[in-house]
């Protein structure tokens, strides 16, 4: 079932007789193209011998000119939504737009946080020897935020991972006493370096993840950054390793207390090949940490993991033991954990240049917010996001291929599905020919057959008469055309800057008005209405209804109706 839901055409405020006419269209597609206030009109004997380009106009000025509504291609901007598809977070889930050269399209989407949503949450753990103080933290305090978050959420889950960094030179020591204890110079016994290890998949089991938790020990590297890209990325596309549930919102908790190496580093190891981004785990172990360059920034990791909700703070490097109080502070009570509600766009990049997005949010108090991509509204209530479509052009190649466009409120397993469909194309075969085709095979020689009457010039002296039609003459003054090149749009007055003032068509130097109209210049409205008063008597039967106004008789009498008189009557009589 396809449902009209809302549809928004933008006009530009520059004239659309100018943007319409011009010698270089040649086409209804060129035509189109122009913008989409501009139209084509197939109609086949439509202003015989003029230029073809004079079938672009706008849709008022093609009716004008004789045009018929059955041949007037004009697509329409619209927006359908498919109401099949159920939902239960974001609706609709399926939208269809129809978009022209320069035209846009509105549509309004619903998103509805679950009282009780999901929750995965996966620690990601520094070990390196630095760490010590905040792993025996973790050991009560992560246990305890654990606990905390499943009072507010009855399907919560939690899972854990540890990192160091690349276990190579120079990142480690690489002498053999020390890959198997970093921390034998302190007579501590450390576990090996290691770029990831999953330990404990995401699980409700809390017993578990206490036990988790309890055996882990610490290990150490040489330099100060740690290999934290390398582990978030594993962590996040490793969905079935991990045990991310499709359902449930992703949050990836990452603990460390320095900032992570960047892809340039790697090559002080010898590590050239780039990095694929895909899961490379083998007995839960990162396989591939000796032998692929790092990631190089964060919004590269996060164009990767669009489903895992990263939070990120300065301070947390220079005191990592107050990581978990400021996550309790800050993050909690549990409802501001679900509240943010953050509208991503999804374009290929190829298709990008050619459209606009802006999104705007309406907020359950009152207030709205907006952005470019994406925009952020706090509440755990309905929130009603508007998103504006505009398409600045066809594609170079031309067609009318459909375009997807994806938009998601980050974290939610639910997305809306848009399908552009670019009207790049006339469908002039179906309701008329797009140009006239060539005349008959055999071509008359008298030129009568190009005149209106015996007695006037060929053509109307404004053009040739070729295989029995008349081929008009061009004219800096303006456009000629009609069968025997007896019309024209500049030797007839002009009202308000259109000619016979928009109601009518210039045939032989005179007006011909449309039906209601009348006038010389065809803009005297031909009905009486606005002259009728309230006895109904046509001026108050003082006078005459002319271009819509009354013309009083009585030079005597005024008033929009001829309705005032104050000295028709004698002072007598206004006293009897």
């Amino acid at each position: 079932m396809l449902l009209l839901l809302l549809v928004l055409v933008l006009v530009r405020s520059d004239s659309a007789e100018n943007r319409c006419l011009s010698s270089l269209i040649s086409t209804c597609e060129d035509c189109l193209r122009r913008g989409p206030e501009c139209a084509w009109c197939s109609q086949e004997r439509f202003l015989d011998g003029a230029h073809v380009s004079q079938r672009c106009g706008s849709v008022s000025d093609l009716r004008v000119r004789g045009c018929e509504e059955a041949f007037i291609e004009n697509p329409n901007v619209k927006v359908e939504v498919n109401a099949t598809i159920s939902s239960t977070q974001v609706s609709p889930r399926e939208i269809n737009i129809h978009l022209r050269p320069g035209g846009e399209a509105m549509f309004v989407i619903e998103v509805q946080q679950l009282e009780r949503y999901p929750v995965d949450l996966y620690y990601l753990v520094d070990v390196s020897a630095s760490m010590q103080d905040n792993l025996d933290q973790l050991k009560t305090a992560g246990l305890a935020l654990s606990h905390q978050m499943k009072e507010h959420s009855s399907d919560f889950r939690v899972g854990f991972g540890s990192f160091v960094d690349k276990p190579v030179s120079p990142y480690i020591d690489v002498h053999p006493s020390k890959l198997l204890n970093p921390c034998s110079d302190y007579e501590v016994h450390c576990r090996p370096a290691h770029g990831f290890i999953h330990v404990l998949p995401i699980t409700q089991n809390m017993t578990e993840f206490t036990r988790v938790i309890q055996e882990q020990r610490i290990s150490g590297n040489m330099d100060t950054p740690e290999g934290g890209f390398d582990a978030m990325l594993q962590a996040t596309v490793c969905q079935k390793d991990i045990g991310w549930r499709p359902e449930a919102k992703h949050l990836l908790l990452v603990m460390t207390d320095q900032p992570s190496h960047l892809a340039l580093d790697s090559k002080l190891a010898g590590i050239v090949v780039p990095h694929d981004g895909r899961c490379h785990l083998e007995d839960n172990i990162y396989s591939q940490t000796t032998t692929m360059v790092r990631l190089t920034k964060p919004k590269h990791l996060t164009h990767k993991t669009s489903d895992a909700k990263l939070w990120s703070r300065s301070n947390l490097a220079c005191d990592v033991s107050n990581s978990i109080s400021l996550f309790l502070k800050n993050v909690f009570p549990f409802y501001k954990l679900l509240s943010d509600v953050e509208l991503q766009i999804g374009l290929e990049d190829a298709q990008a240049p050619r459209f606009w997005v802006n999104v705007t949010a309406f907020c359950p108090n009152g207030s709205t917010v907006s952005g470019m991509v994406f925009v952020l509204c706090l509440s755990r209530l309905k929130v009603f996001f508007k998103v504006t479509v505009g398409m600045s052009c066809c594609p170079a190649e031309g067609g009318d291929q459909d375009v997807l466009m994806s938009v998601r409120p980050v974290g939610f397993n639910e997305s809306v599905t848009v399908r552009i469909r670019q009207d790049c194309g006339c469908g002039c075969t179906e309701t008329g020919r797009c140009h006239d085709d060539a005349g008959p095979s055999a071509c008359p020689t008298e030129t009568d057959v190009c005149r209106a009457d015996r007695s006037e010039p060929v053509c109307s002296g404004r053009g040739a008469c070729k295989c029995g039609t008349c081929v008009c003459d061009s004219s800096r003054l303006g456009n000629i055309y009609g069968k025997f090149c007896e019309m024209d749009d500049f030797s007839c007055p002009y009202v308000k800057g259109l000619v016979c003032g928009g109601h009518g068509q210039c045939v032989s130097s005179e007006c011909v008005c449309l039906p209601g109209w009348t006038g010389e210049t065809c803009d005297c409205p031909a009905s009486t209405e606005s002259c009728v008063s309230d006895d109904g008597l046509i001026c108050s039967g003082w006078g005459k209804c002319v271009c819509g106004e009354c013309v009083c008789d009585d030079s005597r009498r005024s008033g929009a109706l001829c309705e005032k008189c104050p000295i028709c009557d004698s002072s007598c009589q206004s006293h009897w």
